[in-house]
């Protein structure tokens, strides 16, 4: 009887310079941006939050292959779980007290990675359409949780109460959120790479490509796909602690609908699902785009926006960075 060969031990792999220089180049541009935007740090906040959690969902649906429109439930998880944490009236008793939010934040992690454990190991035995009607009930799920609990607030939500400050510095203010979001866009940028070369990274993009394959080759399917749901997860929940500081008060009726995992999964796929700086480009593109509409044409925003998103998808697949590398592989047979 023969058994099945082990997967090869990950070796180093130098990352290509244009990977790394991409990378630098967009986060020193997002390290400029307060100092000749500065009266846009609204704008900023959220648009680094987003690309955020558009890397984070990224990790599940492009390197794992698999379309979640879910995730809303991790960023109410992470957002939840750090204000019910800060509350007073709201905090468990055995806390002792009101929990600092950078615990509260940890905590969220925590939660939203061992939800995902106990999601994936239920539904990645699903294929195709059936998974993804699992991650929209598994939201919506959470969603009728949070609007029939007193304990969350209800339909009426939740309000950020006065948070302790960090190294002196007040998390309400806006250059304080742009600089604690663009802390997690480096830190989700800086996961990506290292799953890159990582061992998981390689039996991520095995099982993505081809999972009865993969399973010939000795690598478990579900759990990869777990690990890595796990760990998009807790990302998701760092960037939603940091949403529900940037908003102050929120309600599961805009936190945990649909629409908002929608948004998320849009701006990997248009930007590049798969790739690394993708979900930044298309973060940036449809943030951009939103807030020119919305300003410009008023009424006719949505349809203006839809039809950009059926161009992009058409004519650009594999999304725009999809759309760089075939230009650039053009020029060059070109050459």
């Amino acid at each position: 009887m023969t058994t099945a060969a082990p997967l090869p031990a990950a070796r180093p792999r130098a990352l290509t310079f244009g990977n790394v220089w991409l990378s630098l180049v967009l986060l020193a541009v997002m390290l400029l941006y307060p100092f000749v935007f500065g009266k846009a740090l609204n704008f900023g906040v959220a648009t680094l939050i987003f690309a955020g959690f558009a890397m984070s969902w990224n990790i599940l649906g492009g390197w794992a292959g698999q379309l979640s429109l879910g995730h809303a439930a991790f960023v109410g998880v992470g957002a939840y779980t750090l204000t019910l944490l800060a509350t007073p009236e709201r905090v468990p008793a055995f806390f002792g007290g009101p929990v600092a939010p950078w615990w509260g934040a940890l905590i969220g992690m925590g939660l939203a990675a061992l939800l995902a454990a106990v999601w994936g190991a239920l539904t990645f035995r699903l294929r195709g359409s059936y998974f993804v009607l699992s991650t929209i009930a598994v939201a919506l799920v959470l969603r009728l949780v949070a609007i029939n609990s007193s304990w969350t607030g209800g339909a009426e939500g939740l309000f950020m109460p006065e948070l302790p400050r960090l190294f002196g510095l007040d998390l309400f203010d806006r250059k304080v959120e742009y600089g604690l979001a663009f802390a997690f866009v480096a830190l989700t940028l800086l996961v990506t790479h290292l799953l890159r070369r990582s061992r998981l990274g390689y039996a991520l993009q095995a099982v993505r490509e081809d999972e009865d394959g993969a399973r010939a080759l000795g690598i478990d399917p579900t759990r990869m796909k777990v690990l890595a749901f796990m760990l998009s997860a807790a990302l998701t929940a760092l960037g939603g602690s940091l949403y529900a500081i940037y908003l102050q008060a929120f309600e599961p009726h805009t936190l945990l609908e649909l629409p908002l995992s929608v948004q998320i999964a849009l701006m990997a796929i248009i930007g590049g699902r798969g790739s690394i700086q993708g979900p930044i480009i298309g973060a940036l593109l449809l943030s951009v785009f939103g807030e020119v509409f919305r300003t410009v044409f008023a009424s006719a925003n949505l349809l203006i926006y839809g039809v950009l998103i059926l161009v992009i998808t058409l004519f650009a697949p594999d999304g725009i960075m999809g759309l760089f590398g075939r230009t650039g592989r053009k020029l060059g047979t070109a050459r």
